[in-house]
């Protein structure tokens, strides 16, 4: 009995540290009180982000990046942070990888207006070397509210950082993808991150199977009527689909 109290008292902390995060430090008395759960707006987000200084970032940084999209997308695309590009125009995915997204986007018949893009740090690390823990752990409580603003039905985590943070897990990216997760009532899909296919030309097969697959769930759960094609909009006249250093 004790083990299994212990069990229950854990689950509880994790579940309070989670609404934590999310903004959430007190609850309504009823639902009545309230009529509806309170949800910052994005845009209120982006005020408390503010000119974030929270991590050491803010020192090399030049523009923070947000995110784009769709405030109610269903798909939420999660990458893990700025890059040259991003930094410079102050939006998420601008670059050759952003460009490889918007194809791969395309090829299930999505524009990048359609989806919310954003990433798991908001500001670039120098020489885009891999996020520190203390950089995502500043950013990851902004993050939770932009999932909670936009209530996406399923989220696409672009390269390992990405899917680690959202699903807690140390396992590689190769391990993760190409199946669904869960992360509070939300389908997780991770996939590899688009500049990882820009220098590894032979994992693009796998991604257009991972986006078959996060279609065909939309289709069925969603009712959008998203249709894969062969991919041709994806491909390099190769019979590979087309094509920064993430994973």
């Amino acid at each position: 009995m004790d083990e299994t109290m212990n069990e229950v008292i854990n689950d509880l902390k994790s579940y309070l540290e989670y609404l934590k995060g999310m903004g959430i430090t007190a609850f309504p008395v009823s639902e009545s009180s309230t009529g509806k759960a309170f949800y910052l707006t994005l845009e209120e987000i982006r005020m408390e982000l503010g000119d974030c200084q929270r991590c050491k970032l803010h020192r090399t940084r030049h523009t923070l990046v947000f995110g784009e999209g769709n405030k109610k997308a269903k798909l939420m695309i999660i990458g893990e942070g700025p890059g040259y590009e991003e930094d410079v125009q102050g939006r998420p995915f601008v670059g050759k990888a952003g460009q490889l997204l918007t194809k791969i986007l395309h090829s299930i018949h999505l524009q990048r207006e359609e989806v919310y893009i954003t990433n798991i740090i908001k500001c670039r690390p120098p020489q885009n070397r891999n996020p520190e823990l203390e950089e995502i752990q500043c950013c990851y409580p902004f993050l939770l509210k932009q999932i909670q603003a936009i209530q996406p039905r399923i989220i696409c985590a672009l390269g390992t950082f990405a899917a680690q943070t959202l699903l807690k897990t140390d396992a590689k990216i190769t391990t993760l993808r190409g199946k669904f997760h869960e992360f509070a009532g939300i389908k997780v899909f991770p996939t590899y991150h688009p500049a990882y296919l820009l220098r590894n030309p032979e994992r693009k097969r796998e991604v257009w199977e991972d986006m078959k697959q996060i279609s065909n769930w939309m289709v069925s759960h969603v009712g959008i009527p998203v249709r894969p094609t062969c991919g041709d909009s994806y491909r390099d006249g190769t019979s590979q689909p087309v094509g920064e250093n993430r994973r």
